[in-house]
């Protein structure tokens, strides 16, 4: 089976073309069209010879993902499904904002999940692979492309909040992300990218101790390990205090900036006493919590809080000195909002 260029780093792909006579100087055009340009075909490199062309083709693969099919939804958010080489299936999000020049594509890291959460139709699904770094950077440049035609911009933020645990496939997340910010790669600032988590305590260490420069976040959903072990398996190995203690050393190695997600199920997780609760684990290091409308998804078991309930309950921990936002969901008419990525 052909492999794909882009997990050959630039050292590589110089011996390579050295190794078939090929000079220094076309290894280096070679990268600058697979990166700068973010060719799709190796034809389109019409300043390489045709024979170096052809043995590309006949050795790499340079796009390993294919368009399947794209849903737009009414409020221009637009959800992709990406075939795989082996015949899986992923999917990936872009959420235009184009009042703000803010353009985000939420990439997926695997196929599937292995972490059952319960309110999300991806942990439903059985794990099949992770997603090799090439896989996860396609996702970037091909949405990007798309956006491109749709908005004229190209994408300006990238979540990795799709498919999948990032952190259980920690080394190919943090390769797709070099190749994504490096100079020589797709030269985006590691500021405008998101990594989410379940909350994997010993990784979130190791992101600390590899001085990731990018933003983190924690899906938390609920503030006492009860209600989290109800919903998030994982809980129970990595318990609240824990994770606090995890993300507190994240905070003190790196500065960077920490989000906790959150996903208001009606009566669960929604009243003032889990407002109480969750302040709480806000004053050990600065962090910014989004609250999310739930997205139905099949055999979920819950309701969407009322947005009364909403607001009085972002009020509260407003009012305690937190910064906190109420996200609307968006998507969710093609099933593409927060927890219902499942291939559908």
């Amino acid at each position: 089976m052909k492999v794909d260029i882009k997990n050959f780093t630039k050292e590589e792909i110089t011996t390579f073309a050295l190794e078939i006579g090929q000079p220094k100087y076309r290894a280096q055009q070679l990268w600058e069209w697979i990166w700068q340009k973010q060719a799709i075909s190796f034809d389109e490199m019409t300043n390489l010879p045709a024979a170096f062309r052809e043995r590309l083709n006949n050795d790499f693969n340079l796009i390993t993902l294919f368009q399947d099919v794209v849903q737009y939804s009414d409020d221009g958010t637009f959800k992709v499904r990406f075939g795989l080489k082996d015949g899986s299936k992923i999917e990936t999000v872009l959420i235009p904002v184009p009042e703000e020049g803010r353009f985000t594509v939420c990439v997926s890291c695997q196929v599937g999940c292995s972490l059952t959460c319960s309110f999300c139709a991806t942990g439903k699904m059985k794990r099949i692979r992770n997603l090799e770094p090439a896989e996860i950077v396609d996702q970037v440049i091909l949405v990007n492309q798309l956006c491109l035609e749709k908005f004229g911009s190209r994408i300006t933020n990238i979540v990795y909040m799709g498919m999948g645990e990032p952190l259980l496939t920690y080394a190919n997340v943090m390769r797709s992300i070099e190749m994504i910010t490096s100079p020589d790669g797709l030269a985006m600032s590691p500021r405008r990218i998101t990594v989410s988590t379940a909350g994997i305590a010993k990784m979130i260490k190791k992101l600390a101790d590899d001085d990731a420069k990018i933003n983190l976040a924690l899906s938390l959903h609920a503030a006492d390990d009860t209600k989290r072990n109800e919903i998030m398996p994982i809980n129970e190995q990595n318990d609240l205090q824990t994770l606090m203690d995890a993300i507190s050393y994240f905070y003190r190695k790196t500065h960077n900036r920490i989000s906790y997600e959150y996903i208001a199920l009606k009566g669960f997780n929604d009243t003032i006493e889990d407002a109480k609760r969750l302040i709480k684990l806000c004053h050990r290091f600065p962090v910014r919590v989004n609250v999310i409308e739930y997205n139905p998804i099949e055999e979920g078991g819950f309701e969407k809080s009322e947005e009364d309930t909403i607001n009085q309950f972002a009020r509260i921990v407003r009012e305690s000195g937190v910064m906190i936002t109420v996200r609307r969901s968006r998507g969710k008419d093609i099933d593409a909002a927060c927890g219902q990525l499942a291939n559908k």
